[in-house]
């Protein structure tokens, strides 16, 4: 069995061992090759002071471009004895270089690992939401474009209400992604910050160049404070986490939209057969499960910051095991929301839209307004106006001929979609993955 990094000459009881691991190990494979980044960005810092030779440098970076290659196809695993990924991983090193391997840790902590690692693990993870993002809101502008034509009603209270339009259901929820992108690039640029260097949370006597290591591994700035560094763990996740949550939000309820829209009662739409089920009795059921479990796993996303919350509320200052716990929920979550994304961004790219709609004269009465405002554009007083249709829709007596002409900023004929696409790309821009993508490919030689 592999000695742990911190032991001495005292083993650990078995059952201790399994509760305080928990599932560290399962969750630390997806950190894998950031903590090989990290690493490789470290050992250039310690050779530029005087801590490790240009050899020793070039035999370590080597090495881990080789365990980086591992862990990007999926062949890195923590073996059984092996507490965490950052034993593994010098483990690995040492076998394969004797003891210029144990030279890596000098000058930092398991603590400013996990931090460093969990940093680099969110901020890939989060391009890749943002893209996901991106190809949703060109499906829904697209579609908007495609329906600015098509009216359907518009809805409070669940009561018809006034004339809407599919250009203006579908830029909705693109418009909505405009903001839930702001606040993925809001806690991008939170976890863009290098926590690299402040060790076990009170920095060290190594003479450390932090800059070096920023600049190596693409931050835009460090967390200079050592102490607010370590503060930062669950901090980071929370805040990335209610950008989740936001977008999450959206999706939750563009699914319950397409749930309704979708039903005989309404038949607004019609979903890809291929993305609904049927029933083990009635066979004429085309269930929208796909949307149903995507409302489902969102509405379970909005609950995560609070779960992360009350892991790490009323902490002190300074580093504890707790915190570990929030590897458990936090990282399966990107996963879950990209999934979420990828379903929908299908279905809304396939769905059937119901082009007559308002045929139907049950629908008749969303023109009310659209009468009133008629008249009192012809010189009633609106109240008037609003009374004469009232009377005439008591009497029976209201009719009209289902055409409206709205042309203000934002309305059925104005769709400014022009406008959302810009602020979309204005965002967009502010992520800035191209720096971090050349720092990362210089670390790995290529």
């Amino acid at each position: 069995m592999a000695q742990k990094l911190w032991e001495k000459n005292i083993q650990v009881n078995d059952a201790i061992e399994k509760f305080t691991v928990g599932r560290d190990r399962e969750m630390d494979v997806f950190l894998a090759k950031h903590d090989v980044m990290g690493s490789m960005a470290h050992i250039t810092m310690l050779e530029s002071i005087g801590l490790l030779t240009r050899e020793e440098l070039q035999l370590l970076l080597a090495e881990l471009r080789s365990i980086y290659q591992m862990a990007e196809e999926g062949r890195f695993v923590i073996e059984e004895g092996v507490e965490d990924v950052h034993s593994q991983v010098e483990l690995m090193l040492t076998r394969e270089l004797g003891d210029i391997g144990k030279k890596i840790h000098s000058g930092r902590s398991r603590n400013d690992q996990v931090l460093l690692d969990l940093k680099l693990f969110t901020r890939a993870q989060l391009r890749e939401v943002a893209e996901a993002v991106e190809e949703l809101f060109s499906v829904l502008i697209t579609q908007s474009e495609k329906h600015k034509d098509v009216l359907m009603p518009g809805y409070t209270h669940l009561q018809i209400a006034m004339p809407s339009s599919f250009g203006l259901w579908f830029g909705a929820y693109a418009e909505s992604l405009v903001d839930d992108m702001q606040f993925l690039l809001a806690a991008y640029k939170m976890c863009n910050r290098n926590p690299l260097g402040s060790a076990a949370g009170y920095g060290s006597s190594f003479p450390l160049n932090r800059s070096l290591t920023t600049q190596l591994l693409g931050f835009d700035s460090m967390n200079y404070n050592v102490v607010y560094a370590q503060m930062g763990r669950g901090k980071l996740e929370r805040n990335v986490a209610f950008a989740l949550a936001t977008l999450a939000g959206t999706l939750s309820k563009l699914a319950c939209d397409a749930c309704l829209f979708n039903s005989q009662n309404f038949g607004f739409v019609k979903l890809p057969d291929e993305c609904t089920t049927g029933s083990s009795i009635m066979p004429h059921k085309k269930n929208p499960d796909v949307f149903e479990l995507t409302r489902a796993r969102c509405n379970k996303l909005q609950a995560l910051p609070q779960q992360i919350m009350m892991v790490a509320n009323n902490l002190p200052s300074g580093y504890f095991r707790d915190l570990q716990i929030i590897k458990e929920v936090f990282i399966p979550a990107f996963e879950e929301i990209k999934e979420c994304l990828r379903m929908t961004t299908y279905i809304m790219n396939e769905i059937e839209v119901n082009k007559r709609i308002l045929e139907d004269d049950k629908y008749l009465l969303i023109f009310s307004v659209e009468e009133v405002n008629r008249l009192a554009r012809e010189g009633v007083p609106f109240r008037d106006a609003y009374k004469q249709v009232g009377l005439d829709i008591e009497a029976g007596n209201f009719t009209h001929n289902k055409q409206v002409d709205h042309t203000h900023e934002g309305s059925i004929g104005n769709l400014c979609n022009d406008k959302i696409s810009a602020l979309m790309q204005q965002v967009t821009t502010g992520f800035n993955f191209h720096q971090v993508e050349q720092a990362e490919k210089v670390l790995l030689g290529e």
